[in-house]
């Protein structure tokens, strides 16, 4: 069945364009950016386009009117995903925006557990990487915690991943590029669920508390799976997706 080419209204096009400056850190925590007139200005639109670019912001949890300054970047509430992460790494060569940062709790082999043996291909007890990290916000706040899992054989080819130490493009790219690939797809599944006691502690929440539970499947081209993670962040913090759809049922 044949369809149109229908593109985006350009007031979803230059909201689009401010908010890959937000996820990619061009744009920081604080900054200000450009006002209704500027925008209608800069990019040769109405007024009334201008100001529904900002009202999208608004609406997606990336900005914030401050009185007297204007709208300014407001992350406070954006939860990154790894596939924000994946996307800035590939477009920064880093994972973290300005002022973000990871703590690496552990690092080493271990025997799979079931669902990571499954997720991985592997055998239950098989060889496997596990690496446990926080992340921090800019004011050293713990947002998320999480651990990622690659199979054993995979420590010759990229020992750091065996380090308690940051990996700055991401660990998923890193252990594609040792293979001599990179990742094209991630897979991602979220649910609301309670915190464990270490989930809790690294989040610094009471054991039980509500907490935004994913899942994460980080896949090369050939299907083989490069990273499986699982992660626990605080409450209260949205996940952005954008899609684009056809007419019809």
């Amino acid at each position: 069945m044949p369809t149109l080419d229908r593109p985006e209204p350009p007031y979803l096009q230059i909201a689009g364009r401010i908010r890959d400056d937000i996820l990619s850190g061009r744009l920081q925590e604080g900054d200000a950016v450009p006002s209704a007139r500027e925008i209608a200005r800069t990019w040769t639109v109405a007024m009334a386009t201008a100001t529904k670019v900002l009202a999208t912001l608004r609406s997606q949890g990336l900005v914030r009117p401050v009185r007297g300054v204007g709208t300014v970047v407001d992350r406070g509430g954006l939860h990154r995903t790894a596939r924000d992460r994946a996307a800035a790494s590939a477009r920064t060569g880093r994972i973290y925006p300005p002022g973000h940062y990871a703590v690496i709790r552990s690092a080493g082999l271990e025997p799979a557990s079931e669902r990571a043996a499954a997720a991985l291909g592997l055998d239950e007890g098989a060889p496997v990487i596990r690496r446990r990290r926080t992340t921090y916000g800019p004011d050293s706040r713990p947002l998320s915690t999480s651990t990622s899992w690659f199979d054993g054989a995979l420590s010759a080819k990229a020992p750091a991943l065996l380090v308690a130490e940051r990996i700055p493009e991401g660990t998923a790219a890193h252990a594609a590029a040792r293979l001599g690939t990179k990742i094209a797809t991630t897979q991602e599944r979220h649910a609301a669920g309670r915190a464990d006691e270490e989930e809790a502690a690294e989040l610094g929440l009471p054991a039980g508390s509500p907490v935004l539970l994913g899942r994460s499947t980080f896949l090369a081209a050939d299907g083989t799976v490069v990273e499986y993670g699982e992660s626990a962040a605080l409450p209260d913090h949205w996940v952005f997706h954008e899609y684009t759809t056809e007419d019809g049922e």
